[in-house]
């Protein structure tokens, strides 16, 4: 029996893919310290625990809206207009099972088979999958370690062509913390104008920001009813397994993604709507204050082994040029990454499943402690090779 095209087009998540193979490890007895999984480490914050259990009790355990609860989505347009500068109703909000469902939703209702879809490398390991799940072309763009993975305008005005139809940036960026500035997002705002583009902004880590400020395109003149904003509770409120993210687009593109989200999962789990209404009244503030003395630590530590790398300015990633390493013992740093974890029981994700070889992604989501050991062990590793 043959399988749909589609779907033989892709290849499982590689983060979640490393994870596992770490967590094996760890299951058999072994001491890992995993840098894989793009999670926070902390608890989710009981207010939000309380508020699922307060939902139950109630017997709020019946379908929503296909969109969400009403009060939910009336929270996010809320906070989008006091943080972000941006106007939107309810109805242009539509609550997806995580930020990865809302992108989906979003791809499915823009692209047709063949449309091109531009994705700036290195990028998050399923924006190129779901391109191609919706039989979309996915056109890769470079950004480069020594501009601090900034990607350059005229390099992706020269990938512009009569089948491209939008292209998505993910600024505070996964893999790399690299944040957009003002100035490229404005350049970027008027080529799409300028060429009909439309735009999925991936905005998750939003609020995880150490350096600088966060800016959405969507809020730039004549950009909204080209804009999808993409943002979620995983990574702010430490809700990863709790799948509550949201889309908000216009009004014509948030009917029909609605349509979408009736017929994949007809609504997100009931009670994790009522817990991520209340994550709004939750101070995260100390979790981000943490993230920073860790992203210090271990730019710190691994400039002192002599690694070269972009400061990241947000998320809790950073992204190592392996380049010099490669090619005596490992050919690509996807053998690297396996022989670390092989060998000094350390887990990273290689820098391949995020369209950018020659790189391995660190996640300092751990412990000061796990941190520390992790990167002796990385260390040594290195003087191995």
């Amino acid at each position: 029996m043959d399988l749909s095209h589609f779907v033989s087009s892709v290849t499982p998540s590689a983060t979640l893919e490393f994870n596992k193979k770490a967590l094996e490890l760890a299951r058999s007895g072994e001491d890992v310290v995993k840098f894989t999984a793009g999670e926070p480490d902390f608890p989710t914050p009981r207010p939000i625990v309380d508020a699922a259990i307060k939902a139950l009790n109630e017997g709020k355990t019946k379908y929503t809206n296909a969109a969400g609860i009403d009060e939910l989505r009336k929270a996010i347009a809320l906070k989008l207009q006091k943080e972000n500068n941006m106007t939107y109703s309810p109805e242009e909000i539509v609550v997806a099972n995580g930020g990865k469902q809302a992108i989906y939703n979003v791809l499915k209702a823009l692209v047709n088979v063949g449309d091109e879809v531009i994705i700036i490398s290195p990028a998050w390991v399923s924006y190129e999958a779901q391109i191609l799940l919706c039989g979309g072309v996915p056109v890769i763009v470079q950004a480069d370690v020594e501009r601090d993975f900034i990607p350059e305008i005229n390099e992706i005005e020269s990938s512009i062509t009569d089948k491209t139809k939008a292209i998505m940036i993910n600024s505070p960026n996964n893999p790399t913390g690299a944040i957009y500035p003002e100035s490229f997002l404005g350049e970027l705002a008027d080529l799409c104008i300028k060429e009909d583009l439309f735009v999925i902004s991936d905005e998750v880590y939003e609020k995880l920001v150490f350096d600088g400020s966060h800016l959405s395109i969507a809020s730039m003149d004549g950009m909204k009813e080209r804009s999808a904003v993409i943002n979620a509770f995983s990574k702010t409120y430490a809700m990863t397994g709790w799948r509550v993210g949201y889309s908000a687009t216009s009004t014509k593109l948030a009917k029909e993604i609605s349509k979408i989200q009736s017929h994949l999962a007809s609504n997100v789990n009931t009670m994790a709507q009522y817990a991520a209404l209340k994550a709004f009244e939750v101070d995260t503030s100390s979790m981000v204050e943490e993230f920073r003395k860790r992203r210090d630590l271990v730019v710190s530590r691994l400039s002192e082994i002599g690694l070269k790398f972009s400061k990241p300015a947000g998320a809790f990633y950073v992204f190592i040029d392996i380049r010099p390493y490669l090619g005596r013992r490992y050919v690509n740093s996807n053998e690297f990454a396996l022989g670390l974890l092989e060998e000094q029981k350390v887990g990273m994700v290689p820098g391949s499943a995020f369209s950018c070889e020659g790189f391995i992604r660190m996640s300092y989501s751990s412990s000061v402690e796990e941190l520390k050991k992790g990167i002796d062990r990385f260390g040594r590793f290195l003087k191995a090779i």
